[in-house]
């Protein structure tokens, strides 16, 4: 099969890259190299079944043209910074919505059926009953990131119900490993790297998030896609529990073997506009399917990613 994946130069997207080849598929990585960065699938270039094109989800005519010939889209590409959505605020639109339509028009030119979709548990917005199931509702979520999210669920929805194509839609916990381009972790050890005698913590240091490893989200995915029979196929993709920032702080110290680190929190509860506080997602619906989460097993699998997050961050980053 041939699978084009938008956003294959990120993380996820390069350990989707990485295991799609390993099985011998042909990928397509599309991918304007913003967040993304070429040195993660560098080792793949002279692998005849890869292919490359640097180019944008919102450039439609270079998009539709470079989709020819595809089985199966995966759709990565968004912004992943969600901290920069209130200082731009038609960046998610641009990036997520627009540009999710933009695939999904490309697609249907094209004739292709089949789209993966990485979408993330903000969509759900805050809500009081956890752990978080598929089915909760209604959804209101509280960011620009999430609002678009949720936007281009919709949006493949309506195209699956319209043109007859067949979805799979995974909602993320917090995911951590080697080439992350955002997050907690990689926040922490470039403040660290600038002054190692204070760590600034955005928020109180008690918001609660789930995390899972990388290539549990990858083997999630691929499971799902082949088992998952329906039009519009949907997952939670996390462990059940969750690690506070403050124990996330903590932990990264004492792996980097840091000491009398003065940590400070900004104050208030939310790290940025548009931060969930308090995150739990029940994974149960995709365990009825049949798949068992191979690394991320305990309900803090964040320690579990921590020294592969870090390793890399301290080989490539320091």
């Amino acid at each position: 099969m041939n699978y084009f994946i938008t956003g294959g130069a990120g993380f996820v997207g390069s350990h989707f890259v990485d295991r799609l080849l390993a099985k011998k598929k042909r990928v397509i990585v599309y991918d304007n190299l913003i967040l993304g960065k070429k040195e993660y699938f560098q080792q793949h270039l002279k692998n005849k079944n890869f292919k490359f094109i640097k180019g944008d989800i919102l450039d439609f005519r270079k998009l539709k043209q470079a989709m020819k010939s595809i089985d199966v889209v995966v759709h990565l590409a968004a912004n992943s910074d969600i901290t920069k959505s209130s200082q731009n605020t038609d960046l998610d639109l641009k990036n997520g919505t627009i540009g999710t339509y933009n695939v999904l028009e490309s697609m249907r030119k094209n004739k292709i059926k089949k789209i993966i979709f990485t979408s993330s548990n903000v969509v759900y917005g805050e809500v009081k009953k956890l752990p978080i199931k598929e089915n909760s509702g209604p959804l209101f979520p509280i960011s620009l990131y999430g609002a678009s999210k949720l936007a281009s669920e919709a949006l493949i929805s309506a195209y699956c119900h319209n043109f007859n194509f067949q979805s799979w839609i995974f909602r993320f916990a917090n995911v951590v490993g080697a080439r992350a381009t955002h997050g907690v972790v990689l926040d922490f050890f470039n403040k660290l790297k600038k002054n190692k005698k204070q760590l600034l913590v955005l928020g109180d240091g008690n918001q609660q998030k789930p995390y899972i490893l990388v290539d549990d989200i990858i083997s999630g995915i691929f499971f799902a896609f082949k088992h998952a029979k329906k039009q519009v196929n949907y997952f939670n993709l996390g462990t059940k529990g969750f690690t506070k920032v403050k124990k996330i702080a903590r932990e990264v110290l004492k792996y980097l073997g840091l000491k009398k680190v003065n940590i400070v929190y900004t104050g208030g509860k939310r790290g940025w506009p548009g931060d969930v506080t308090k995150v739990k997602l029940d994974n149960s619906k995709i365990k009825k399917l049949g798949y068992k989460f191979h690394k991320s097993n305990s309900d803090d699998a964040f320690i579990s990613g921590l020294k592969d997050s870090l390793d890399w961050l301290k080989k490539y980053k320091s």
